[in-house]
């Protein structure tokens, strides 16, 4: 008999800590992080997850736990989860997962989330030196609408997605993650034009043990200690697709991933009910638990056909995204250009990253006409 409705791969206790859950989480990338559930290719199958903070985030009206989160632990990630065919053949290495959003939404009874900029000695984001301390908004959803007592006055439709959805990577990738990645955190600081805009903060999260969780495998063994010097941060977005925060990726979409590991280990998390282009804050979507209803398909050699490597190895290929069709429509729009000429009045060369923020600079001096601090637009 043919079953309807999602069937559930990896249910979410958000009473539990992210270890406690009867699947436990990750929040590392790594070839050896055992799956924890199976799906079929045809078959909707329900994912829920987590907030990105596995609930050290409250919705407490104060800015505590933020001005002191733990840096160390994001993303908390639902999954792995091993695809496999019909036949119970799984998904291999140079194939194609082709993984569509068929629906999303906050978990039942934990319709709220939060929005927060994170304090400048504890990570800061894009605009710290305009807005260097912890703030922190609490968002409640009705239906596809969401409010927020701390920003009065303003109700709108959000736009649905997971932040986070991505393969495991093999070996050999996570080698070059961690290779290249080294480089740039030993380098990078003194020969890019990006550290005008980042202000001497980390261009790269290397491996560490610290807040580290790896799923089924027990902290303090050999293999756990092994694991965790070696797992990359679920921090930047790579050749597995993982941080893609592309807030358009909603119901009806489709995310073509590379398979580098025999089933490819899917994983999931980072649940936005909204976001903008890019998270100015750095936590700047309304950040929320949730579920994901997917549906797979395996296409059988799919990275060599369709695929095409942006580096020295078949290994560096790119995820494509496919968008779906429902988005807000709104009667009315605002534009707010940005040049690439800093606060102080120097010019740049093309710099896109200083234009961006500009633009942004100026979209908040506009709407603080209206009442709201500049802190409530960010």
């Amino acid at each position: 008999m043919a079953q309807y409705g999602a069937r559930m791969v990896v249910p979410i206790d958000v009473k539990k800590k992210p270890w406690e859950q009867k699947l436990p989480l990750h929040n590392r990338w790594h070839p050896d992080i055992p799956a924890v559930a199976e799906a079929t290719v045809g078959e909707v199958f329900r994912v829920e997850m987590v907030d990105f903070s596995g609930g050290g985030i409250t919705k407490d009206y104060t800015v505590k736990d933020i001005k002191n989160a733990d840096p160390s632990i994001v993303h908390y990630l639902s999954g792995p989860i091993r695809i496999v065919d019909k036949d119970g053949i799984p998904a291999k290495p140079g194939d194609l997962l082709a993984v569509e959003i068929c629906n999303l939404g906050p978990l039942p009874g934990d319709e709220w989330g939060f929005t927060a900029t994170f304090d400048r000695e504890n990570g800061g984001g894009f605009l710290t030196d305009h807005f260097p301390s912890a703030t922190k908004a609490i968002w409640y959803f009705e239906g596809i609408y969401a409010y927020s007592p701390h920003i009065p006055g303003v109700r709108f439709a959000g736009l649905t997605h997971p932040g986070i959805v991505g393969t495991a990577p093999s070996m050999e990738l996570l080698n070059i993650w961690n290779e290249r990645e080294r480089q740039l955190e030993e380098n990078g600081l003194h020969s890019l034009k990006l550290c005008e805009v980042l202000h001497q903060r980390p261009l790269a999260n290397l491996p560490s043990t610290k807040g580290c969780v790896l799923g089924k495998i027990q902290e303090g063994t050999p293999e756990w200690e092994k694991i965790a010097r070696e797992a990359a941060r679920t921090i930047p977005g790579r050749e597995n697709g993982g941080n893609c925060d592309i807030k358009n990726l909603s119901r009806g979409s489709k995310v073509y991933l590379p398979v580098f590991v025999e089933g490819a280990n899917l994983s999931t998390g980072d649940m936005h009910f909204s976001q903008g282009d890019g998270e100015i804050s750095f936590c700047g979507a309304i950040e929320m638990s949730g579920f994901l209803e997917l549906k797979c398909e395996i296409i059988r050699g799919g990275m060599k056909e369709y695929l095409t490597p942006m580096g020295p190895t078949p290994l560096h290929v790119n995820p494509i995204f496919e968008i779906g069709p429902v988005e807000p429509r709104f009667s009315e729009w605002l534009v707010f250009e940005g040049i690439s000429v800093d606060e102080s009045g120097r010019q740049h060369y093309l710099d896109a990253s200083i234009a961006y923020k500009r633009a942004v600079l100026n979209a908040i001096d506009y709407l603080s006409k209206f009442g709201y601090s500049k802190e409530q637009n960010v």
